[in-house]
């Protein structure tokens, strides 16, 4: 009888996807490119016009939403690749062989991870080439890593759904169109105090105003709160729920 061994079958078809990202390092680079973008346009150009308090400076107040958008951004090759594969025939060929079912989606997700992580770096470099300044300490700097690494898993879930399900290559990549103008209806970019009072009710109660909020007090050294909590609360409430589904997906795909 064949043994099948996940995290082994795990290490191999991450590597795989790795090599894949590594031959066309243009995704990461794209990726990276809109969320770049956008810091510049809404620091020194709009910047001057948005009031977010005595004493902050806009590009520090931006930042932590920009990260989100980039991810949020990289997640899309994930639904991309995982489409191809399907579409290539290689999730049959992995069905005749000892290998877990997990361990080809969990490669895609390790893969953007890592992406992800790359994109991330490249955008906070900018940040700090346009000013960004942080009061972080080293374990604030760990928490901002481990939130951010918990949205890049609940983001990429969903998009392994998406992949999973998609008729289409544009099927596959556009769901991520919503994610990315989330955080424009959030406190990422201005208060929320500023926009109109159903605008300003829903901004305050979805996931990425949490998120971000919480990453920018970490950022500047200031107590959380209860931010923190709430923004865990989603990102694992969302990463259950989407690995789930995934997970059902697959067992009615390789049938």
């Amino acid at each position: 009888m064949t043994t099948i061994h996940p995290l082994t079958d795990t290490g191999v078809l991450t590597g795989r996807s790795l090599r894949h990202v590594l031959r066309s390092p243009d995704t990461i680079l794209t990726t990276a490119v809109t969320p770049i973008a956008l810091l510049l346009l809404f620091v020194y150009v709009l910047g001057g016009a948005i009031d977010v308090g005595s004493g902050v400076a806009y590009v520090d107040y931006l930042l932590p939403g920009i990260l989100l958008i980039t991810i949020a951004s990289g997640v899309a090759y994930t639904a991309y690749r995982l489409f191809l594969d399907l579409q290539g025939g290689l999730f049959d060929r992995f069905r005749s062989m000892p290998i877990a079912g997990s361990s080809v989606l969990w490669a895609h997700v390790l893969t953007s991870l890592v992406a992800n992580l790359v994109s991330v770096a490249i955008v906070v470099g900018v940040g700090f080439a346009m000013g960004f300044r942080t009061g972080a300490s080293v374990w604030a700097w760990l928490a901002i890593v481990g939130v951010l690494v918990l949205f890049t898993l609940a983001l990429t879930w969903l998009a392994v759904i998406a992949g999973l399900s998609a008729k289409s290559v544009d099927g596959a990549s556009g769901f991520s169109y919503p994610l990315i103008f989330l955080p424009f209806i959030s406190s990422a970019f201005v208060p929320t105090d500023s926009m109109p009072t159903p605008v300003a009710w829903f901004a305050e109660h979805q996931p990425v105003t949490a998120i971000v909020d919480s990453m920018r007090a970490l950022f500047a050294g200031e107590p959380v709160g209860a931010d923190i909590w709430v923004a865990l609360a989603w990102l694992v409430g969302i990463l259950a729920v989407a690995s789930a589904v995934a997970a059902l997906l697959l067992r009615r795909r390789m049938r």
